[in-house]
């Protein structure tokens, strides 16, 4: 059966990661006898650029009909003196929440061929291995009011946090569920010394943990998770936090594998199309010198091909097949110090390439 696949190459370094995504999809094709239908679509200020939006109607009723959806970044400087209404990233916003991608999934592996571009010391980051699940469409990023008003010395800026519990119970249902597949733990993240809507997070948690009586979970406050993330990563397996949270975490997160151009992500709703996406950004400085690292993107991919499509040989094959690159040396410039030998954003894919079709071949 056909799978359709809306392609978003978005901004800055996008489109070069985006390729090199549809490549690998194209020979997974040919290796498994599948057949992906590529649609692409402008998300972002390539959007504002050619349609005066950043999330035009035409890309969002692709999306509507696709299986999956893959996004490589939107945002760089050239839109940063928008109002924030119109600004690229608004588009990425209205994308979710129109999709209803509530739940965002991003895991944090070590590859042991990294271990050294990490900041970390090796005995905190061997054997890290969690996952971040992300409230994604409620909170302080689509809270109202949002709005400045006053001028000089009187004027006020508002944003507004709200969550219902009805959100609440499906994230954190969501984060159960993980912690269940994968025979963990559930680490809660709140500020509930401090806010209202975290207080509601934290009495929902309880209600859930009901539902999972074999689950093991804790409850955390953020500053302190954003502290023991750096002190001991690897007493994390499943955290589950409300969205700017989630964001920051994450983030920080990345910089245990020493690179953000490493981690992926997947933004799941209960029924549509999922959004697939590496986790960093647009990368203005280097978009289109062809240096972009492209595995954040491949990973994502990966994720694409477990939870829309369930082919899980393929996937664990395009996993299998990034780590063997890795552990062969091959390095992209974000990766290495040593110029000469680092590679291209196509020569990187090509090696991923050339390793999984070795991996299905043999096997």
């Amino acid at each position: 059966m056909k799978k359709r696949i809306a392609i978003l190459p978005g901004d800055g370094i996008g489109p070069e990661v985006c390729d090199a995504a549809t490549k690998v999809l194209t020979e997974i094709s040919r290796l498994y006898k599948h057949e992906f239908e590529f649609t692409y679509g402008d998300l972002g200020g390539v959007a504002i650029d050619s349609s005066g939006t950043p999330l035009p109607e035409e890309t969002l009723s692709i999306c509507k009909q696709s299986d999956a959806v893959l996004l490589g970044a939107v945002g760089g400087p050239k839109w940063d003196t928008l109002p924030g209404d119109k600004r690229p990233e608004k588009g990425l916003l209205g994308l979710r929440k129109e999709l209803d991608l509530f739940a965002n999934l991003r895991p944090v592996t070590i590859y042991d061929a990294l271990a050294e571009a990490s900041p970390l010391k090796d005995e905190i980051i061997q054997g890290v291995d969690l996952v971040i699940v992300r409230e994604l469409t409620g909170g302080l990023y689509f809270g109202e009011p949002r709005e400045r008003r006053g001028v000089g010395e009187e004027e006020v800026a508002v944003d507004t946090l709200v969550y219902s519990r009805k959100e609440i119970e499906r994230i954190v249902r969501k984060g159960f569920e993980f912690a269940e597949v994968r025979g963990g733990a559930l680490t809660s993240v709140d500020k509930a010394n401090v806010l209202e809507s975290s207080r509601l997070w934290r009495e929902v948690v309880e209600e859930v943990a009901k539902e999972f009586p074999e689950i093991s979970y804790s409850h955390m406050l953020v500053d302190n998770a954003a502290m023991q993330l750096i002190r001991n990563p690897k007493q994390f397996d499943v955290i589950v936090t409300e969205n700017m949270f989630g964001d920051i975490l994450s983030d920080e997160a990345s910089m245990i594998t020493g690179s953000l151009g490493m981690l992926p992500s997947a933004s799941l709703s209960q029924d549509g199309p999922g959004l697939f996406e590496p986790i960093h950004g647009s990368a203005p400085d280097i978009a289109g010198k062809g240096i972009a690292n492209p595995l954040a993107t491949l990973s994502s991919v990966v994720m694409m091909l477990t939870y829309a499509f369930q082919m899980t040989d393929e996937a664990q094959a395009l996993s299998e097949a990034i780590n063997d690159v890795l552990e062969n040396g091959y390095r992209t410039a974000d990766l290495t110090q040593d110029e000469k030998t680092a590679l291209s954003t196509v020569e990187m894919t090509e090696k991923v390439i050339d390793a999984l079709t070795k991996k299905v071949v043999i096997s």
